[in-house]
């Protein structure tokens, strides 16, 4: 919205950082992880197994790492989010090249320290790069022609290396990730309105280019019951289990669809439906509220920041946020196809908590430097 060339810098002492810290958010947080880890243990079957010992071991060092981050000046965010987009697009290129195959999907890279999903950290990278370019533009060349085709390439180039591991729900939540800072950034509405249109024209040849597993899980959306034992028993199984925790719930680690394997993906995109039949309705409306309260906080760090870089990071994040728990819940209740897209904070995966908690770090940062002006 403004041109900007240099970074200005308004010191705060050690103190003011600790003064400046959102602990609402940081308890929300904390809070969050704690339900994530006693429905992690739930999965295990009332057992402290492998996915609670890794879940609890990801959540402390992600969290220590968002804690670090934090403090760190947020014109280094700043600085790095065409060198973070260039590193995490290399990350893609290379896992689509030396990849890890699992499930018939090239989606992974082993580091050797850890086998890293950078589908994942683009979802957070993508509103950095875009955060920055749309910060040093004028107001006046928000709209043009130039700009709208730089950031649609910026959004489909790493759409493009995602689509072909093939995994098309990751690839469309990180190009919602995208829109949403070019709808803060002020990018005309008619463009998205023309894009929908565009969109709902081309459906038909969109859908002849899918894969015949993405098809099946189409026609499974539209008629579960038409292969129950089959592709249709994971969303069946799902919305049973959701529907017998009633209004209180069944108790924790008194779940039957759960403890009697009758639920796949319990720990990971599907573990809302496992925490909904323990705690009932009542739980999963005090859930709600525990991300809303969050997406708030975020969303009013973004307000009271003076740097318009931090503003619409903050804004995109909480849309992200938003997004990633509507599709979630709304996959396992049968509202939406199933796309693998996993509950923040809650599923179990390291990639998908490390990319929340480095957006949880920013936001961090850009409230205890809520002043300084990057100009």
């Amino acid at each position: 919205m403004y041109q900007h060339t240099r970074l200005t810098t308004n010191r705060i002492n050690f103190f003011q950082k600790f003064r400046n810290y959102d602990y609402i958010l940081l308890f929300c947080i904390l809070l969050l992880g704690f339900i994530s880890l006693a429905t992690m243990y739930s999965t295990d079957g009332g057992e402290i197994l492998f996915h609670t010992k890794s879940h609890f071991t990801k959540l402390v060092v992600f969290t220590i790492m968002m804690l670090i981050m934090s403090f760190i000046n947020i014109k280094y965010w700043f600085s790095i989010g065409y060198l973070s987009y260039l590193a995490v697009i290399g990350l893609l290129v290379a896992t689509y090249l030396f990849g890890i195959t699992s499930s018939g999907s090239q989606r992974w890279i082993n580091l050797y320290f850890i086998n890293l999903q950078p589908s994942e950290l683009m979802k957070i990278v993508i509103i950095l790069c875009l955060a920055k370019y749309f910060h040093r533009m004028k107001l006046e060349n928000v709209n043009s022609i130039y700009t709208i085709l730089t950031s649609l390439i910026i959004i489909l180039l790493p759409m493009g290396l995602v689509i072909v591991q093939p995994d098309l729900g990751t690839a469309l939540l990180i190009s919602i990730s995208g829109l949403a800072v070019l709808w803060f950034a002020g990018i005309n509405h008619k463009y998205f309105i023309y894009t929908m249109i565009g969109l709902l024209i081309s459906l038909p040849f969109i859908i002849s280019f899918l894969k015949p597993y993405q098809k099946l899980r189409v026609l499974t959306f539209l008629n579960p019951d038409r292969d129950p034992l089959g592709a249709g028993y994971q969303i069946i199984q799902s919305k049973i289990a959701v529907g017998s925790g009633g209004l209180f719930g069944k108790g924790f680690l008194k779940g039957t669809q759960g403890y009697l394997e009758f639920l796949p993906e319990k720990h990971t995109d599907f573990i809302f439906t496992l925490y909904s039949e323990e705690f009932g309705f009542l739980g999963s409306l005090l859930l709600l509220i525990l991300y809303a309260i969050i997406i708030y906080r975020i969303i009013n760090i973004g307000m009271i920041s003076r740097s318009y870089f931090s503003k619409l990071f903050c804004y995109g994040f909480a849309s992200s946020i938003f997004i990633y728990i509507a599709v979630n819940m709304s996959m396992v209740l049968g509202l939406l196809p199933i796309v693998g897209s996993p509950l923040p904070i809650m599923s179990y995966g390291g990639s998908s908590m490390l990319a929340t908690m480095i957006g949880f770090g920013i936001v961090m940062s850009s409230r205890i430097y809520n002043n300084q002006i990057i100009s």
